[in-house]
């Protein structure tokens, strides 16, 4: 159903939606409409104000500015429950249910059919049935949720909100944990919704997905609205522009510097083939030469991180086989992939990376600490020689290397982290976002050690949303699409503008 065609208010509509956090302003002036029977895609990278969005809409923060109306009349959610209430549901990702609860007993928690002041469950199966074959839904709604199916939680999770509201339902990444037939059977719901006049606000960063099921779609940047379209008339090359910030160039930008032939002699560090995961990442192949820099470029959800969390054994693969110099080994945990020389920069340096309370030397020697073993205790003395090298090598700015590292700027903790890994002496890093959220001297500064790392013969595996970043300094970039690997560029192959296109292509 198009907008043109439809006569009558939104069914959702936001005005001058503003949110701050510590002054850092995360929402600012956005106007949003959802109307009745539509699915609008709600798109943008890390940072873009999505999350903020829905959680402005449901009730978590309370706005600084702006005004919400659900079918024509203003309203002020309270918190999720009021939401729930006014007829606004949220399912997210990860699914807020009780597994060891029966089916029925999650649809229908805390509102249990009742008689004779117990909970009445042959009621409650009963109308649990009756609720799923509205949905073509036939399944035992006395077993446990647990024994089913990540999908089948997902559309659980999806019939329980539409039973609370009925009129607004905002699905945050529903298929980031499905297969294709799990897929097919969730949109399957979803057009069923529709057809009920179920307006649906979708959060996803499957690009093929959002062009089968969508009608409209709104694009956020750095807390602005920056484009809303109908979902037939925008192509995906317009969509990856407006989420990026860059416009594609009649002709390609000049091609990369780097020669094809930079890497060709050197060693090569390490190989694997056929890593997936199911639900993470399909089968992908990938190697890095010794003194080589491998970009993984690709939107948000992509795979990226998901491909160095397998490399890492943070996640274990469930296929494929890897090689170190040749060697076949066994890439199932973190400590297996440390002793194989592997070093891993974490995305979220705060939660994965530094330990706040610990000093800057503490957060330096960690890593060789554990390759050591702790049985192998490093002296105070070696400590501090060590930080202090790594402070100086780093240019890491602290008072001293026993200020604790929580005191520390954003680019200087990064640094901290690299130094922790540079310290082990590993033959390859993995850096994940290296340059997110750090200032612009700080920024130059990582990548030019990135650089340095490389003509020191070090193998670098790393993950970037800055496109003009990867096509800097990577000498193969790597581009992945909705958990898919897509292709290698390498030498004058490598620009912006190839990437984009790239995953822009169906």
């Amino acid at each position: 159903m198009s907008v043109n065609e439809q006569k009558q208010l939104p069914l959702l509509e936001v005005r001058g939606l503003t949110k701050t956090f510590t002054a850092t302003p995360a929402l600012s002036d956005v106007d949003f409409s959802l109307y009745s029977g539509e699915v609008h895609a709600l798109l943008g990278e890390n940072g873009a104000g999505k999350s903020t969005l829905i959680k402005l809409i449901t009730g978590v923060h309370k706005k600084d500015a702006g005004t919400i109306f659900l079918e024509g009349k203003e309203i002020e959610p309270r918190s999720p429950g009021h939401a729930q209430e006014l007829g606004i549901s949220a399912v997210y990702q990860e699914i807020n249910l009780i597994p060891t609860l029966s089916v029925a007993e999650n649809i229908f928690l805390g509102r249990q059919p009742m008689r004779l002041g117990m909970v009445n469950m042959r009621a409650a199966n009963r109308k649990a049935r009756d609720l799923l074959k509205t949905f073509h839904i036939d399944i035992d709604v006395t077993r446990d949720l647990s024994s089913y199916s990540i999908a089948i939680q997902q559309i659980i999770a999806i019939v329980r909100g539409v039973d609370l509201s009925a009129k607004v339902l905002i699905l945050d990444e529903p298929t980031s944990s499905l297969d294709r037939h799990e897929v097919e059977t969730l949109f399957s719901v979803i057009r069923s919704l529709k057809e009920r006049g179920i307006g649906i606000l979708l959060i996803t960063h499957f690009l093929d997905q959002v062009y089968e099921i969508s009608d409209r779609i709104t694009v956020l940047r750095n807390g602005l609205k920056v484009g809303e379209h109908k979902t037939k008339e925008l192509s995906k090359v317009k969509l990856i522009s407006e989420m990026l910030g860059r416009e594609l160039t009649e002709e390609l930008e000049q091609g990369h510097e780097v020669s094809v032939s930079k890497t060709n002699g050197h060693e090569i560090f390490l190989q694997v083939h056929g890593f997936a995961k199911r639900g993470m990442i399909e089968p992908f192949d990938l190697e890095i030469r010794k003194g080589e820099i491998v970009g993984l470029a690709g939107l948000l959800g992509s795979g990226r991180t998901e491909a160095a969390h397998l490399i890492f054994g943070i996640v274990k693969s469930e296929k494929g086989e890897a090689y170190v110099k040749g060697a076949k080994v066994s890439l199932t945990s973190p400590r297996k992939a440390v002793q194989h020389g592997f070093g891993l920069c974490p995305e979220d340096r705060k939660a994965e990376g530094i330990i706040a309370d610990l000093t800057v030397r503490e957060n330096i020697i960690l890593a060789l600490q554990a390759k050591m073993g702790w049985f192998n205790y490093l002296s105070y003395k070696k400590q501090a020689q060590l930080a202090l090298e790594m402070i100086n090598a780093l240019h890491i700015v602290t008072p001293s290397p026993e200020t604790p590292v929580r005191d520390l700027s954003g680019g200087n903790q990064q640094k901290v982290i690299l130094a922790r890994w540079l310290a082990s002496n590993p033959e390859l890093l993995i850096l994940d976002e290296p340059t997110r959220g750090i200032d612009v001297g700080a920024h130059a500064e990582i990548i030019s050690i990135i650089k340095r790392l490389a003509k020191e013969g070090k193998a670098m595996l790393i993950i970037s949303s800055e496109l003009a970043e990867v096509v800097d300094y990577s000498d193969r970039v790597v581009v992945l699409r909705d958990h898919k690997k897509i292709t290698e560029l390498e030498g004058d192959q490598i620009s912006e503008n190839t990437i984009m296109q790239v995953i822009a292509e169906r």
